[in-house]
């Protein structure tokens, strides 16, 4: 009986194995947590578990109530022979983990096929299965877990009710006896240890990655709460030093860095001797991920630094995204790729996520701030003292010598202020609109000039209703007037140009002053400058505001050359947007 006993426990042994791998599959990580299942994943537990259970019979002794032996399970037995096995493990952990429908479907599946191998015993161990499938679903119960104290005598009691069963259907009696003297206590501690520890096993093992999945969660969330402040800024050397070194220090690998398009802009750990900021990017590798925007683990082989005794031996690359375009990367280095396991690439993919998000976040506020720039900068040409005195002061002077000229002056300044006030609220208006408010604009500043400024307005007439950001054309002529021909005398020409290009519409703006300057032309769009001549503060908010509407393809593209005189043309192309019904 005492070597049944090792026997069998170490049969279970195996058995109990199975309970690792089960903890792996969705399925039944949803059987120990949810409080019901759907169908499919019901007749997935069934069938693998009745799998189980017939796995559990092959997993015993035949035992031979004639010669008192014990061989290995045949496909059928002989009158003479029933099996010592773990059968009712997979059966009632069915039952205590799904419930009457599991533990029932998985008991026919396991009781029936017990029942084809024959034997004397076959009729009363197949019932037996099946109720014991009924008996561990009266224990199941919802959203609760099943104390190993608990599983080991529900599994000692529903093989006990198998040896009663074997006495009371198994003949003849002689032999269903001497078969329950020599395998029913091993058999009963056997199967009930196992169920204990089947139950612990899948418990802790859960548990364990449920501890790991919050620990993980919790770092994230701490480095999302670090990194915030940050990123929210943008992303610069100083930014990326300081994200760097909060990855660094809360992930711990060899190094830590962050990139643009074309430069690294931090690196923190080691290598950095060489992999600096402000550095063109070193590995072809990052470029690839720049390029095709996937993530990528690259090790010894592929990483291809450009110095030769390089101690990063692996990398997990992932690329950092705004509005769906890759604009950097960010670079966890370890020491080599078996470093580098799925839940450290499934992190970083994480991150990378996260970041790109923040990055979002603050090209939403700098949006919003740009928004508020663009309504401000309006407000104040409303009541632009200087336009408006010089305005005013010009309308009074014709009162007495010009009146109509004054009403029609007076008209334009009205329609001019008011313009300005609905273009700060308004979402779109036709090119017709923002045509007449640009008019309107110059005929008071053609008034001012007299005989030296011309304006040229050449607009294919097929698309002025459709739309167009307000307050968009207004600045561009302003600045051509402000600053391309204020030291011209005399014949000073200011040109706009609107043409239908099939699905865009083209539009040019071009006077022949003296031109900007070679050097501060890439400035402009940029960022505001702070000079003499002006801070471009209208250039650079029409430029964001279509880039930020359209795309980078309707940004403000500018031609001039003060040495040679030319002047100055301000182009862009925005998408057809609809016309008014």
């Amino acid at each position: 009986m005492l070597d049944l006993l090792v026997i069998m426990l170490e049969r279970v042994g195996t058995i109990v194995a199975v309970a690792f791998i089960l903890t792996r599959f969705r399925f039944f990580k949803n059987m120990v947590h949810q409080d019901s299942l759907d169908r499919k994943q019901e007749m997935t537990a069934i069938l693998f578990f009745g799998f189980f259970g017939i796995i559990g019979t092959y997993f015993g002794v035949a035992f031979n109530t004639q010669t008192l032996n014990f061989n290995s399970v045949a496909i059928e037995l002989t009158t003479d022979e029933a099996i010592a096995n773990s059968r009712v493990i997979g059966i009632v952990v069915a039952g205590l983990l799904g419930g009457y429908r599991v533990g029932i479907g998985a008991g026919l599946i396991a009781g029936i096929h017990r029942m084809t191998l024959g034997g004397f015993t076959a009729i009363s161990c197949g019932v037996s299965t099946i109720i014991s499938g009924l008996l561990a679903a009266a224990f199941y119960k919802r959203g609760k877990h099943v104390k190993p104290l608990t599983a080991f005598a529900i599994g000692a009691f529903a093989e006990t009710m198998q040896m009663g069963l074997i006495l009371l259907i198994s003949q003849p009696f002689e032999k269903a006896w001497s078969l329950v003297q020599t395998i029913g206590l091993p058999m009963i501690l056997a199967n009930g240890i196992g169920t204990a520890i089947f139950m612990l096993i899948v418990y802790n093992v859960i548990s364990d990655q449920e501890k790991a999945t919050a620990l993980q969660a919790q770092k994230t969330l701490r480095i999302a709460d670090q990194t915030l402040g940050h990123l929210r800024k943008g992303m610069n050397t100083v930014t990326a030093s300081a994200v760097c070194n909060i990855l660094f220090r809360e992930l711990q690998p060899s190094a830590v860095a962050m990139t643009n398009k074309t430069e690294i802009l931090a690196h923190v750990g080691i290598a950095d001797d060489h992999h600096q900021a402000n550095s063109p990017l070193q590995t072809l590798v990052t470029k690839d991920v720049l390029q095709n925007g996937e993530l990528v683990v690259a090790g010894e082989q592929t990483i291809h630094c450009v110095q030769d005794n390089c101690p990063l031996g692996a990398a997990v690359i992932a690329p950092l995204k705004l509005r769906d375009e890759t604009i950097g990367t960010l670079k966890l280095y370890y020491p080599s790729e078996k470093a580098i396991t799925n839940v450290t690439i499934e992190l970083i993919a994480g991150l990378s996520s996260l970041l790109s998000n923040q990055l979002e976040i603050a090209e939403a506020d700098r949006a919003y701030q740009l928004a508020k720039d663009a309504e401000i900068k309006a407000l104040q040409a409303q009541i632009s003292p200087h336009f408006l005195f010089n305005s005013m002061n010009i309308i009074v002077s014709l009162i007495r010598t010009n009146p109509d000229e004054a009403r029609r002056l007076l008209t334009s300044l009205s329609y001019f202020l008011r313009q300005n006030l609905e273009g700060t609220t308004a979402e779109k208006v036709t090119l017709e609109q923002e045509l007449a408010h640009v008019e309107a604009y110059l005929k008071i500043e053609e008034a001012r000039f007299i005989d030296k400024l011309k304006v040229c307005i050449d607009v294919d007439h097929t698309i002025l209703q459709e739309f167009i950001p307000p307050l968009t054309l207004q600045p561009l002529v302003e600045n051509a007037v402000k600053h391309g021909i204020k030291e011209m005398e005399k014949n000073s020409v200011i040109q706009i140009i609107i043409r239908d290009s099939g699905d865009a519409i083209d539009i040019l703006i071009q006077d022949n002053g003296s031109g900007i300057t070679k050097e501060r032309l890439p400035l402009l769009c940029e960022k505001v400058i702070e000079s003499e001549t002006g801070t471009g503060m209208g250039l650079y908010n029409v430029n964001r505001r279509l880039t930020m509407t359209f795309g980078h393809q309707s940004a403000l593209h500018i031609a001039s050359c003060r040495e040679q005189g030319t002047g100055t043309e301000i182009s862009f192309q925005i998408p057809k947007m609809g016309v008014v019904v």
